[in-house]
């Protein structure tokens, strides 16, 4: 994305722990109605150890958040996504990039994982930091500080 800008950054925490910090980098046409038609970047900055299992549970735990997914899909998604991870510990990165009308692909710590060719996925997966409905509305906030609605 050589034309991203950098549009905010937060600190998830949970019950006072440092879970990750997240920075977002945009498009030039980004808007946060529409976050899933734009190309942007999401990085997360692990700041303790987290099992992939766990992450792979949580995100579509907080996909559903989003709106129902069928069990078939669900199952489909996490067939897709959980190959792509691995245990992470302090200091890891993942980075995900939503490709608007294709899906999402990843990086860890700088180098391609592979991606979940599947825009429904992207949306719903970005959703749980973008999203109105995400868990986490200050983060949110933080992430598109500097983005227009």
């Amino acid at each position: 994305m050589p034309s991203a800008r950098f549009a905010g950054e937060g600190r998830l925490t949970w019950f006072g722990i440092s879970a990750y910090d997240a920075r977002l980098w945009v498009a030039p046409d980004f808007t946060q109605r529409h976050f899933d038609r734009h190309a942007f970047a999401l990085e997360l900055t692990y700041q303790r150890s987290f099992r992939a299992d766990d992450i792979v549970r949580t995100s579509l735990e907080q996909m559903r958040r989003v709106g129902p997914i069928a069990p078939e899909t669900a199952a489909r998604w996490e067939a897709q996504f959980r190959p792509l991870l691995h245990d992470f510990v302090a200091g890891d990165r993942i980075v995900g990039v939503n490709q608007p009308g294709r899906g999402a692909s990843f990086l860890i710590n700088g180098k391609p994982v592979g991606e979940v060719a599947d825009p429904q996925f992207a949306r719903m997966f970005f959703a749980i930091w973008l999203g109105t409905a995400t868990s986490q509305p200050k983060l949110r906030a933080a992430l598109l500080a500097d983005t227009p609605p």
